[in-house]
């Protein structure tokens, strides 16, 4: 049985080309393993806090020494934490707001990515902790990033290959539709690709 995380972060909760398309690859999925079990995950409906004082101090507090306080303040952090421990495949829709990712994918990525929790300090560096998972990432971007003169402003793919490597998942397949700015025959060929690549990763 395979449990599959399913994150949003586009602000639109109509007309979000990231929204469909990780619908359909999730859909897709359970159709073909039905017993799949499926966690939603709405960055956008509800976003996590942005960092604070009080939230860092409470995450480099161990926990037995905790007040109750601050208990309360890294609880969200923990559930976060622990749906992604208990994933075998996330899937995110990610798409790309001035040139890297929505603020709330980044809240996300700051409470998750937690040293002695996601990663640790070994003798040769940073270890990731969240190993042995399986990462989707279905972008939206108005533009083409992936090559040609703009691919020097994506730090979107390059920033969230980096960030979740550092935590450990480092099986990531990013799944680009682009161009959708270029009217509607730009959206019609990107979705077409985008389908193609879905297809071939969950072929019928």
């Amino acid at each position: 049985m395979t449990k599959i995380l399913h994150i949003n972060s586009s602000v639109r909760n109509t007309d979000s080309i990231s929204r469909k398309v990780t619908a359909d690859f999730v859909a897709k999925w359970k159709a073909k393993e039905a017993n799949a079990v499926i966690v939603e995950r709405d960055l956008a409906i509800n976003p996590p806090p942005h960092l604070t004082e009080k939230t860092l101090g409470a995450f480099f507090t161990a926990p037995e020494q905790r007040s109750a306080e601050q208990n309360e303040t890294v609880k969200l952090s923990e559930t976060l934490v622990q749906e992604l421990f208990d994933a075998d495949v996330i899937v995110i829709g990610a798409p790309m707001y001035n040139f890297s990712i929505t603020s709330g994918l980044k809240a996300w990525i700051d409470q998750v990515a937690r040293a002695g929790v996601t990663f640790k300090y070994g003798e040769s560096g940073p270890v990731g902790l969240l190993n042995g998972k399986k990462v989707y990432i279905f972008t939206a971007r108005g533009g083409v990033y992936s090559q040609g003169p703009a691919a020097a402003m994506d730090f979107h793919e390059t920033y969230l290959r980096a960030v979740l490597g550092f935590i450990g998942l480092k099986d990531v397949t990013f799944i680009h539709s682009e161009g959708l700015a270029m009217g509607a025959i730009g959206v019609e060929k990107a979705l077409e690709q985008t389908n193609k690549a879905i297809n071939e990763l969950l072929p019928a």
